[in-house]
């Protein structure tokens, strides 16, 4: 059983005890869409994540204020901000995503495995604008149903893929921002050349490709950035970075909308 497997697990538990809580408070506070963010930038559009914990790096930071490290991500230029929800595995909760919507002007993603609408209305109500779908933990119908779903409501969706299969199953969806994940999630192994090998598949100039996991030092950037990425998402390195403001200055590469990238 991969960690996949065992995190869909307890989602599927987890779904049990969700339908009798209630749903947290909106937060009436417009802010812009992601896409939004990336089409007014000439720079590498950053989803900066507040991460605690992960299955493969064990604990990050277990005592950081969300709000605080939300704040610092917002005050140097991060597009978006990505908050992991799940508990069991990662050490977030709703409720750290509740908190950073109400204290930042920026599009908030919802970080977690979801399988099902009703994980969605949870995610909507705590603040999330963006939501993650991740095709190696759905099957086609669930895919389409939850994109719609989630489009529906006024939700933006990062769809996320790993290798060749997932991509050509993403794209009979035509999602509007796709995620390629460097990580292998079976053996959680990163390797930036996922990216190289899967953003030919988009073809689309209006898609948006984001790469996620694997972005350390700006060479890192660099190299997404010529295949197409025009964002990317970072967890470890900024949890753990001693001095923000130069980790986002060096990850803030321009972009040239020339023939290599594929321009809006």
């Amino acid at each position: 059983m991969t960690i996949l497997d065992k995190i869909i697990a307890q989602k599927r538990k987890e779904l049990v005890e969700l339908i009798n809580l209630p749903l947290l408070k909106e937060v009436e506070k417009p802010v812009p869409t992601f896409k939004e963010q990336v089409a007014s930038s000439s720079n590498m559009s950053i989803i900066a994540e507040i991460k605690r914990a992960s299955p493969s790096k064990g604990a990050i930071d277990l005592t950081v204020d969300p709000i605080e490290q939300a704040k610092t991500y917002e005050g140097n230029g991060a597009a978006a901000i990505s908050v992991l929800t799940d508990e069991t595995f990662f050490n977030g909760s709703l409720n750290d995503l509740h908190a950073v919507r109400k204290a930042v002007d920026l599009p908030v993603l919802c970080k977690d495995f979801i399988i099902d609408t009703l994980q969605i209305d949870h995610a909507r109500a705590a603040g999330a604008t963006i939501i993650l779908l991740i095709v190696a933990a759905l099957d086609d119908e669930k895919l389409k149903e939850l994109y719609d779903y989630a489009t529906n409501l006024g939700l933006e969706v990062l769809v996320e893929v790993h290798d060749e299969v997932e991509m050509e199953r993403a794209l009979a969806i035509q999602p509007e921002i796709i995620g390629i994940n460097n990580r292998n999630l079976k053996t959680f192994e990163v390797n930036l050349a996922t990216t190289e090998k899967l953003a030919s598949y988009i073809t689309n100039p209006n898609t948006i490709l984001i790469s996620e996991s694997g972005m350390r030092v700006r060479q890192d950037v660099e190299r997404v950035g010529k295949v197409g990425a025009e964002a990317i998402l970072v967890g470890e390195t900024l949890m753990r970075s001693d001095d923000l403001n130069a980790t986002f200055s060096e990850m803030q590469i321009p972009l040239s909308k020339g023939s290599e990238q594929h321009a809006r």
